[in-house]
């Protein structure tokens, strides 16, 4: 799977009786693979939702999503989870990680409703990278919101997916631990196409593009993958 992604007039409608609010509205962007894009805007500009919908978490009104070749929006559910939980990685700000389970058990999780006992065999060595291997064994409640966060990545990565989403993954971390995440979540670009959704200026500005998004459009693309590249007007919001 090569990562790459690839979004078509895509928007999402939400219906509130008569009326109609929109909340994305015409978005086109291509992400090439192993690229590090940070999707940055105000409050209830669309990044989540736009985020939810390349992650086939939630379903356009209109639009194409469409994943190494794969046309994510032309998939019956049972085709679409399946092709979520092989090749999409998702670390949620709320973590949702499953209180009953542990660290350990947490992340083992995707690799086996896949079934894949090599995929599950990773999970002790991944905790080990996230400097939690003295926490495998503890449960949610008994673990900051830093170390939660290191479980929640640890989880979305257990299956080398082809694309990691990320929703505001330092967002709720002091800056130590918002930093120790990040470089995590930049070690796991190695294999993954990396998206993320955020509020913080110095995580967006390590992104190779930073999509601004207004209204839900996108209103500008920052460009640093090429050094003479500068601040553009987004246009058709193609990158």
């Amino acid at each position: 799977m090569s990562g790459r992604i690839a979004v078509t007039g895509l928007g999402r409608d939400y219906r509130d009786g008569k009326h109609v609010l929109t909340v994305l509205d015409a978005v086109d962007l291509t992400i090439e693979p192993h690229e590090l894009v940070a999707i940055t805007g105000p409050s209830g500009s669309g990044k989540s939702t736009l985020l939810g919908l390349m992650a086939g978490l939630d379903r356009p009104t209109r639009g194409r999503v469409e994943i190494s070749g794969t046309v994510l929006t032309e998939l019956g559910e049972d085709e679409l989870s399946a092709f979520r939980g092989r090749h999409i990685g998702f670390v949620f700000q709320s973590f949702q990680l499953i209180p009953t389970l542990t660290a350990l058990e947490n992340v083992r999780v995707p690799a086996e409703l896949l079934g894949d006992r090599q995929l599950a065999a990773r999970a002790p060595a991944l905790l080990e990278r996230m400097g939690l291997s003295d926490r495998a064994h503890h449960y949610p409640s008994q673990l900051s919101g830093g170390e939660m966060q290191r479980v929640a990545l640890a989880r979305a990565t257990v299956t080398r997916p082809a694309v990691l989403f990320a929703d505001e993954p330092t967002g709720n971390l002091d800056s130590a631990a918002g930093e120790r995440v990040l470089a995590l979540l930049l070690e796991a670009q190695a294999e993954s196409t990396l998206v993320l959704v955020t509020h913080n200026p110095e995580l967006a500005a390590r992104a190779e593009r930073e999509i601004r998004m207004r209204h839900g459009r996108i209103e500008r693309v920052i460009d640093r993958r090429r050094p003479a590249a500068s601040e553009r007007s987004s246009g058709s919001g193609v990158g």
